[in-house]
């Protein structure tokens, strides 16, 4: 379902090719069908940077941009027309829908990409692309370039640098326009909704996947077809790993439950965490390991500002958590000593965030000549500081053992004040168990 209006991908195509150099070209691959058995294919997604400069969503398509060519800089190649097949696999845009409706001013039928490619070379001196692309790709890219270059005796010219595209594309990407922050804010929004159902629904004893599907059924009933990933839904112990997604154990009376999930919203991702108590109420335990992580998402949080260094955040929470671990007794030493000595690793293994866009690890480098970058308006982060007690820790009182916390949102970088994206989630301890003792009457 496409939501952003066609000028958007417009406006990107133009101003990548503005970035470009006289006499380069450059290409860009979309994504292919994926078999998932023997006669069924996985559900297609674009590949994020095709999507980007095209907002076109069928499998099997290239994107050549060629600044300052007479015939055109915009072509496309894409699947044809074909009623038969369209009987069985739904509407081809085909080239003449490209260049009608998508803004290409040249589009032909992908099966003549290796006659028209080394033409689209012919005389160009640099050829970007992604060298992370997958290898059929840079296979074809290969086979065209040689094919070029097969006709230096007729006075062709192949291009004599190959440079990667991704440095371009990718630091557009990482600043959002306002109508991405708009999309931005509705997957957040979203999102949060999610994450409400979950905590109004959750009782002892339900299946994580349970928990897991009134998730997903709060995005789609709010226009998410998908998930932004595969939903974390950990409970007890299961949140002190990072990256769960079996979902498939019973939510026990008195454990925490730890729920890493978020849509995508035409491509664009949300990405919250909330960790709440199955029953409705946090231990004396729970609570206290709770809020010292919430204080630091929102030091964290309050210091997302223009100017501010990404490594700065993570700082922070390095310094509150490893704090709030000495309170309880949890580590003992100095924190300034403690910190030194990477000890706070144990129990807080990532670091602060990442970027967030169309790929929810999203891309644009965080550091810059070997610097951490400072953080600029229209950047979108997430803040998800977390402590994870393992319950094979023998080193900490039995009572800490298998609590595992993490409080996540999305912050939009502006000129001013952080913008929080998914505010809409309930995240103190008074807030949470307000709302899950409301739903449960």
């Amino acid at each position: 379902m496409q939501t952003l209006p066609l000028a958007e991908y417009a406006s990107r195509r133009r101003r990548l090719l503005d970035t470009l150099p006289e006499g380069s070209v450059a290409i860009v691959a979309g994504a292919e069908l994926s078999p998932r058995n023997r006669d069924v294919e996985y559900y297609f997604r674009q590949d994020s940077d095709f999507y980007y400069l095209t907002g076109f969503a069928e499998p099997s398509a290239w994107l050549v941009l060629v600044p300052g060519r007479g015939e055109g800089e915009v072509v496309m190649f894409c699947q044809p027309r074909d009623q038969a097949m369209e009987i069985w696999e739904g509407y081809r845009a085909g080239p003449e829908g490209c260049m009608a409706r998508y803004g290409a001013d040249q589009a032909f039928n992908v099966e003549e990409l290796d006659q028209q490619l080394p033409q689209l070379l012919a005389g160009r001196q640099q050829l970007f692309y992604s060298f992370d692309s997958r290898d059929p790709v840079v296979q074809r890219i290969g086979q065209w370039l040689a094919s070029t270059r097969r006709q230096a005796r007729s006075g062709v010219q192949a291009p004599a640098q190959v440079r990667q595209l991704d440095d371009v594309l990718h630091e557009m990407r990482l600043f959002k326009t306002p109508a991405e922050q708009q999309q931005m804010r509705e997957a957040g929004r979203i999102t949060t909704l999610g994450h409400r159902r979950a905590m109004t629904v959750c009782q002892p004893g339900m299946w994580e996947y349970q928990l897991e599907g009134e998730i997903l059924h709060e995005f789609s009933r709010h226009g998410s077809r998908w998930p932004a990933y595969g939903s974390i839904v950990g409970g007890g112990a299961n949140a002190c790993v990072l990256h769960y997604i079996n979902n498939d154990q019973r939510l026990r009376d008195g454990d925490l439950v730890l729920i890493d999930a978020g849509c995508e919203l035409d491509y664009y991702a949300g990405d919250v965490t909330r960790t709440f108590p199955v029953n409705g109420r946090f231990s004396a335990e729970q609570r206290a390991v709770y809020d010292i992580v919430l204080a630091a998402e929102l030091a964290c949080i309050e210091r997302s500002r223009s100017g501010v260094g990404f490594d700065q955040l993570h700082d922070v929470s390095v310094n509150i958590l490893t704090q709030g671990l000495v309170d309880l007794g949890i580590l003992q030493g100095s924190v300034d000593g403690l910190i030194e000595q990477g000890a706070y690793r144990d129990f807080y293994m990532h670091r602060i965030g990442h970027w967030l866009g169309m790929d929810v690890h999203d891309v644009g480098s965080y550091r810059q000549q070997g610097q951490w970058r400072a953080l600029q308006p229209g950047m979108v982060t997430t803040i998800e500081p977390g402590i994870y007690i393992n319950p094979a820790n023998t080193r900490v009182e039995e009572r800490w053992r298998g609590i595992g916390i993490r409080i996540e949102d999305n912050v939009l970088v502006t000129d001013a004040e952080p913008e929080v994206l998914t505010a809409l989630a309930p995240k103190t301890v008074s807030e949470i168990e307000a709302l899950m003792a409301e739903a449960r009457g």
